[in-house]
């Protein structure tokens, strides 16, 4: 690429580049014009394209594209070697890969990156969220405890197996359908909920399930523990729908298995629900010094809970690695610059949508 070339392009990817930004800093603007207005088409058009495969064509991508990565560090790093390289060489390579990451950022925001700026589901429920306090935290972790060990029961008396993938994105499609007769914003047309390809790396790097914003597809880590996969599958069908931040798609993929009735989601997403609230109750009684109530709450716990909490712990024990804290702290990055402070922490700000949802509509 020559040098007048270059900066014509990354003159034009610039000025799209801040349009974006100067658009996107007004979310009342973003969430009528963009979440509600021009997401759902593309969206759904991508998950119409690529739904119907059984494979997940952007895993394929994302393969492609590490394989040429990978062959052009080896190629770089040889040319290195051998002194091939020569400063024109140089700074062509570099202009490359200004304007490739250019690109991918533009497109990455137009086809969805915008949703981190939308005003959100607390907005669209009008929900009073406040801060967090103890008193709170306390009774939605029970209340919690009490759903979670109900669900566990019924799977257990009832003898429900986990199904096939197949059959279990199914069920998270009819959990959106029915949620969509009270909230009509979380309609979902065009499944397209896949396998991740990469799952056994997904083990190492600590991640359950992604959404691709340039196919469309939600990818679920099909190597983790069943129990939690249904609501790692809700939970990315959140993303799909727009809800880009991580509590909020954890707000909306919690709001599709509380209407869908099933025992299976049900269990998985109360689970889940649990991991966060408990963390952040750990933390306010090591504030207040409570520890006899740390010890009367993991009491509650049926025996077969517990025994699910042991084994995810096992799991990811298990695959514990150099390389997972620095992806995660990549991670955490990547939120914070996205509109999310919290980090990889994010996840957790579930809890004061569970709470704020408790206290309009009087249930968990």
């Amino acid at each position: 690429m020559n040098r007048k070339r270059f900066w014509v392009i990354t003159a034009i990817l610039v000025v799209v580049a801040i349009i974006i930004k100067w658009y996107s800093a007004n979310p009342g603007r973003v969430e009528a014009g963009y979440s509600l207005g021009f997401y759902p088409t593309i969206s759904s058009f991508f998950r119409l394209i690529f739904g119907w495969l059984p494979f997940s064509f952007g895993d394929i991508l994302f393969g492609v594209a590490g394989l040429w990565l990978l062959w052009k560090l080896l190629q770089g790093i040889t040319a290195l070697v051998k002194k091939r390289i020569t400063k024109e060489s140089f700074y062509k390579g570099v202009r490359k890969a200004v304007v490739i990451v250019l690109i991918i950022n533009v497109v990455f925001n137009l086809f969805w990156g915008i949703n981190y700026n939308r005003q959100g589901i607390a907005k669209q429920l009008d929900l009073k969220m406040d801060t967090v306090s103890y008193t709170d935290l306390k009774e939605v972790t029970i209340l919690i405890i009490e759903k979670l060990n109900a669900s566990k029961k019924y799977l257990l008396n009832n003898k429900i197996a986990y199904p096939t993938n197949v059959v279990l994105f199914k069920k998270v499609e009819a959990a959106y359908a029915n949620a969509k007769l009270q909230f009509p914003f979380l309609t979902y047309d065009h499944i397209s909920i896949k396998s991740s390809m990469w799952g056994w790396l997904g083990n190492y790097t600590g991640f359950t399930g992604y959404y691709n914003p340039f196919t469309g597809e939600a990818q679920v880590n099909t190597t983790a523990p069943k129990f939690l996969q249904p609501f790692v599958a809700c939970h990315e069908v959140g993303h799909q729908l727009g809800y880009a931040k991580e509590e909020e798609a954890n707000s909306v993929g919690y709001l599709a298995a509380l209407n869908s009735g099933d025992s299976l989601l049900l269990y998985s997403t109360y689970f889940d629900l649990y991991t966060y609230t408990n963390r952040q109750l750990r933390f306010q009684l090591y504030m207040h010094n409570d520890s006899v109530l740390a010890k009367q709450f993991s009491a509650m716990l049926l025996p077969e809970v517990k025994a699910d909490i042991k084994e995810v712990s096992d799991f990811y024990r298990r695959h514990r690695n150099p390389i997972e804290p620095l992806v995660r702290k990549g991670y955490g990055f990547y939120l914070k610059n996205n509109n999310q402070p919290k980090g990889v922490l994010s996840y957790d700000e579930v809890t004061a949508f569970l709470i704020a949802y408790y206290k309009k509509f009087g249930k968990i």
